[in-house]
């Protein structure tokens, strides 16, 4: 895709002239996906009713498998990031320290584990589950998590194993193992509902997670457009819908029609995102649901856009057969050397066009944070860029501080703009590119890697 570039050697940005508009003949994309998320929830709740299975599922555990059978899968992420928003979370998250579950244990686990045990919540119902669909590929907490659900309710768990993913690469090896735990998982499902696996239904499911993670990632790629078409905002307001419903048709169909509505407005010169963009920036982890707002609101008021976001390309898996579907279920940002995540980034950062970046030292997933130090010396090494961060939590409201986070915001844009002066001043691009910025320590390491293979497998 060409990148549009429109940066001027002033400091005046171009702005959007309007909303965008819906495709002619079409409803509004943003229309479609949010009564999507809505009928997932409902149809779930009148499968119950008929007595059929209800599976609670992990936001990256190969569900095409699960469809082969007709199971009914709804998501506590999704859940417990909703009932975060709609602030109820912090009540949730309560329970379950009563419970005696540790207030330093992901929220989303808190929330789910105290919903689970019967404390009620208004902000979405979800069915209560007759087995339970696990995978580590987002963190290893992921396991005990559903462990305690299954214990709870006394239901049977499947669980697929991806191993961590050390090297740039996923071997033959591994990909062996997990096509082994796909196996054995179909098995599992065999016996629980009394069904054979439907081949057909399985590779429907394929096709229809292939056009979704297809249009998912094109509309994420819009970003890098100057002026952008939409901020990463908008992608997070999506993440309801590509975590429900990468499976299904009307999925892919709203994602097409955002896509759609991205290209019209770069033709007609619209944006969600209404002011001037004065800088762009990378936004590195999980958003705090229960503050989204706040964190908007001050990058808003100083023209800054999110251009680039971690979080929602990760949900794009494309592959082609079973082998290639095991190596894109094991790319998930925790589940990948830090080689990896730090080359994944930092080409986002050149492809999208960046001047800083805001890091979320988000308390509930520190396998995500942990690495972060480590990446951010790497930014500002290679990509010449400002980073600041700011302790955040997805889903427990006690562990963000508005005001930390409205001053991390203002040294962070005092410092891109001074960098900004100087670089325009001297003719150079205010933003990352692949050419004024270094291949980092760690990519050079991953490419060296990479092409050790090649030579031994010539």
């Amino acid at each position: 895709m060409e990148t549009k570039q429109t940066t001027k050697t002033e400091n005046t940005k171009p702005k959007a002239s309007g909303k965008p508009r819906p495709i002619d003949g079409n409803p509004p994309a943003k229309k479609v996906l949010s009564d999507l998320v809505d009928n997932i929830y409902n149809d779930a709740w009148e499968a119950k009713e008929r007595g059929e299975l209800i599976a609670w599922t992990s936001s990256k555990f190969p569900i095409e498998i699960a469809k082969a059978f007709g199971i009914h899968c709804v998501y506590p992420e999704n859940h417990a990031a909703t009932t975060a928003a709609k602030k109820d979370g912090l009540r949730l998250c309560k329970k379950a320290e009563d419970m005696g579950y540790d207030n330093d244990i992901c929220g989303y686990a808190r929330i789910s584990l105290a919903y689970a045990a019967g404390e009620p919540s208004d902000s979405r119902k979800m069915p209560m589950p007759d087995l339970v669909l696990c995978c580590n590929n987002i963190c290893n907490m992921m396991t005990k998590w559903y462990e305690n659900i299954a214990r709870i309710h006394d239901i049977p768990m499947v669980m697929v194993d991806f191993p961590f993913q050390n090297t740039g690469d996923v071997s033959e090896e591994k990909i062996d193992y997990m096509v082994g735990q796909f196996e054995y998982a179909i098995d599992q499902l065999e016996e629980i509902t009394g069904k054979k696996f439907d081949q057909e239904k399985f590779d429907k499911a394929c096709d229809t997670a292939n056009r979704t993670a297809a249009a998912w990632l094109k509309a994420c790629n819009y970003m890098a457009y100057k002026p952008s078409p939409l901020s990463g905002f908008d992608l997070f307001n999506h993440m309801a819908d590509i975590v429900t419903a990468r499976v299904d048709e009307r999925a892919a169909r709203g994602f097409e029609l955002l896509a759609e509505e991205y290209e019209q407005s770069i033709k007609e010169g619209t944006s969600t995102w209404t002011k001037p963009e004065e800088h762009r920036i990378l936004f590195e982890g999980i958003p705090c649901w229960p503050g989204l707002r706040k964190l908007f609101e001050p990058l808003e008021e100083a023209g800054v856009n999110v251009a680039a976001v971690v979080y929602a390309p990760a949900f794009g898996f494309q592959y082609d057969g079973i082998r290639e579907m095991a190596a894109a279920y094991s790319k998930a940002p925790c589940s990948v050397c830090i080689e990896d995540g730090v080359e994944w980034r930092a080409n986002m950062a050149r492809d999208n066009g960046i001047d800083g970046a805001l890091v979320n030292y988000n308390r509930s997933c520190k396998p995500w944070s942990g690495a972060m130090p480590e990446m951010e010396r790497q930014w500002r090494d290679s990509l010449d860029i400002p980073v600041v961060n700011f302790d955040g939590d997805q889903a427990d409201s006690r562990n963000f501080s508005e005001e930390q986070y409205k001053t991390r915001v203002q040294g962070l844009i005092e410092i891109m703009n001074e960098r900004r002066d100087e670089r325009l001043s001297k003719g150079e691009d205010q933003y990352t590119n692949h050419d004024n910025t270094e291949i980092s320590e760690l990519e050079k390491k991953l490419n060296k890697t990479s092409d050790d293979k090649n030579k031994q497998a010539q």
